[in-house]
């Protein structure tokens, strides 16, 4: 599974998520995490419709199988996985 993790330096909410993106990154080694910021890769943003920020994209085999937009918590972050 990867996690893609939509942010822009800007961005107030994305800079609360960081401690917690950091925090499930090390919890779940297994998870690929990567770091997508808006302003530098927008046609990746453009692809996968992002409009509003942070914006979680969860994808297993290169296809998107959950989504969460806005600040959250890593109990719903885990609660994803399964």
């Amino acid at each position: 599974m990867e996690l893609l993790d939509f942010y822009a330096d800007w961005c107030g909410p994305c800079q609360m998520m960081k401690p917690t993106i950091e925090e499930f990154e090390k919890a779940h080694p297994e998870i690929k995490v990567t770091a997508v910021n808006i302003d530098e890769q927008e046609e990746l943003a453009e692809k996968y419709g992002v409009s509003s920020i942070p914006c979680l994209v969860f994808l297993k085999d290169g296809e998107e199988v959950n989504r969460i937009v806005g600040v959250t918590s890593m109990k719903k972050l885990e609660k994803v996985l399964g």
